[in-house]
């Protein structure tokens, strides 16, 4: 297959308009990181222009070095203890009825920056009571004890990335296992969380193999997942080896709510905060967030 060329369903809407000014003066104003910047995600114009982006706390460098991943990877050099209030500020601004918060890896600090994490939701739930708080953490290690110093917080919505099927977890992510993360989510769904993780298709996986990674999402009792595109950002990322197209994404979408998954957002340019709030309005009610912080309380 020819992927030297887009197709066609994977032109983006270009960043423009009142809504996206105010989003990225709100960004800027505030010193933030987005990861809609730091990772090139193709929404960021449709995004902003919705007055929504999904924020990352912990600074913009990541210990990690994913080979799908445009964030700058190396040591990084700050831990910003203001950042917790700013974020709760600029969700505040925005009068966000459903917030993203994500975050670089922080291996070398020694929670793995949960004590942040925590901090920013607690902040955020502060400032902003009536706002959705979904929270998209790096793995900890697998230290469910640095996990738990966030769940504590208690976000509305747990995610955590598998990204790609078992066998290309390693030339794909590298330094994060697919057990790992399966149990990172699984913890959380034992807590009574509502949980979501997200699929890239293109990497070189087969039909079979997304087949059994759904299979696998399932048994662990995911609520949402949400399917797209990998995009190579740079020539020394991995290169695209397919283009899925729009009736792949169909299939794997009816397939995933087949075999018990409560929400399947699937297609091309969707990403795991891209419409956010709409995917969780199933979990975001009223009657369910006091039952789902009930269970997160016992």
């Amino acid at each position: 297959m020819d992927t030297s060329r887009k197709p066609s369903w994977l032109r983006a809407k270009l960043p423009s308009g009142p809504g996206y000014a105010a989003t990225r003066r709100l960004v800027d104003e505030n010193n933030l990181h987005t990861v809609c910047q730091s990772a090139q995600c193709p929404n960021l114009g449709e995004c902003w222009s919705r007055g929504t982006a999904t924020v990352m706390i912990l600074g913009n460098i990541c210990t990690r070095s994913c080979n799908f991943c445009a964030i700058a990877t190396g040591r990084p050099t700050e831990l910003d203890l203001g950042e917790p209030g700013r974020v709760a500020d600029a969700v505040a601004k925005m009068n966000l009825k459903h917030c993203v918060i994500t975050s670089v890896a922080r291996d070398e600090l020694k929670d793995g920056g949960a004590s942040v994490w925590a901090a920013t939701i607690r902040a955020i739930r502060y400032r902003n009571p009536q706002t959705a708080i979904e929270v998209l953490t790096p793995d900890f290690k697998g230290r469910t004890e640095h996990l738990d110093v966030v769940l504590d917080a208690k976000p509305d919505i747990f995610n955590h990335n598998v990204e790609t099927v078992e066998r290309l977890q390693k030339p794909v992510r590298v330094q994060a296992r697919y057990d790992r993360s399966r149990s990172m989510l699984r913890h959380a769904k034992s807590r009574g969380f509502v949980t979501k993780t997200g699929l890239m298709l293109g990497l070189g996986e087969t039909r079979e193999e997304i087949e059994q990674t759904l299979r696998d999402i399932a048994s662990d009792k995911t609520d949402i997942l949400t399917i797209g595109q990998y995009l190579q950002p740079t020539p020394q990322h991995l290169p695209v080896a397919r283009w899925a197209t729009p009736e792949e994404f169909i299939h794997w979408k009816t397939f995933g709510l087949s075999i018990g998954l409560g929400v399947v957002e699937s297609g091309a340019l969707v990403r795991s905060s891209y419409h956010a709030d709409e995917q969780s309005q199933k979990y975001t009610g009223a009657e369910h967030l006091n039952n789902a912080n009930a269970l997160a309380s016992a």
